[in-house]
């Protein structure tokens, strides 16, 4: 599983980070509505596995998507997406967590399919501006998430003991949440006093320069835990669905939404509040 893991993060970084660094926006656009796409495909099929329309509806939001982010020349209200997609998650998905999903073939489901793909859109345009803050910023935002996520893995497996959410996924602990939290801790706190010029324009660093020490460890904390419901949400729709993986689209790795589903919370969230600093 940690291969596994680390596997996917080379091959995404082998992908995004020549398109990243290219300074081609066309080429980035690309990139960035054929994931969308994949992973909006995924989710309709997540909550409505027997449905043969998934394609058509996911083409239908990844052209709405590409048009109104890519060829509008609006950005479409992207801070209006980041609102959104925060309340959505705190308002919504959280509470699903303990309350449970609705039945599959429910009016309740779908209205909830609506929300997450809106949630999808949130965070795909998250990406599209923290790219255009810069690559590295994206990037940093990227490498929290990971680090959480790889540590969490370390810090389960040599401690965990209490079952984070044993009726979701039985394999994720409170100690592994916590070890992977504070391990993210150390090294955002080692990036920002030790890093300098080459990472000043991270977002750990723009936090402790605009908000000072104890709001950027909050701030951390928080986006950790928002990782954290992510990757929950993702695995009660698949457990709900009788489904291992989002999809195949990734051979050996399940599909995009099991690769970006810590991501989904977090990247409009990290948006929002870099557009306060």
């Amino acid at each position: 599983m940690l291969k596994t893991r680390i596997l996917t993060a080379l091959v995404l970084l082998a992908v995004l980070l020549p398109v990243l660094y290219s300074n081609n926006f066309e080429a980035f656009a690309v990139v960035v509505t054929v994931f969308f796409g994949a992973a909006i495909w995924e989710t309709f099929r997540l909550f409505n596995p027997t449905s043969k329309n998934a394609a058509i509806v996911a083409a239908f939001w990844t052209a709405a998507f590409a048009w109104a982010f890519f060829f509008s020349g609006r950005g479409a209200g992207q801070s209006f997406w980041f609102v959104i997609s925060v309340l959505l998650w705190l308002l919504r998905f959280v509470p699903t967590l303990k309350m449970g999903l609705p039945p599959l073939a429910s009016t309740s489901n779908t209205l909830l399919s609506v929300t997450y793909a809106l949630s999808l859109v949130g965070c795909f345009a998250a990406i599209v501006v923290l790219y255009t803050h810069s690559p590295l910023y994206l990037l940093s935002v990227l490498a929290i998430v990971w680090a959480a996520d790889i540590f969490a893995y370390f810090s389960g497996k040599a401690f965990g003991k209490r079952k984070l959410a044993p009726s979701i996924s039985p394999g994720k602990s409170w100690e592994g949440a916590i070890g992977g939290g504070i391990a993210t801790l150390i090294i955002a706190t080692l990036v920002i006093v030790f890093a300098g010029e080459p990472l000043a324009n991270t977002f750990p660093v723009h936090l402790q320069a605009s908000l000072g020490w104890a709001a950027t460890w909050a701030v951390l904390v928080l986006v950790v835990a928002a990782s954290i419901v992510g990757d929950l949400f993702e695995s009660q729709l698949k457990r709900r669905a009788g489904m291992k993986d989002s999809s195949k689209l990734l051979p050996g790795h399940g599909g995009v939404l099991d690769r970006i589903d810590a991501l989904v919370p977090v990247l409009p969230l990290a948006a929002l509040v870099g557009a306060w600093l």
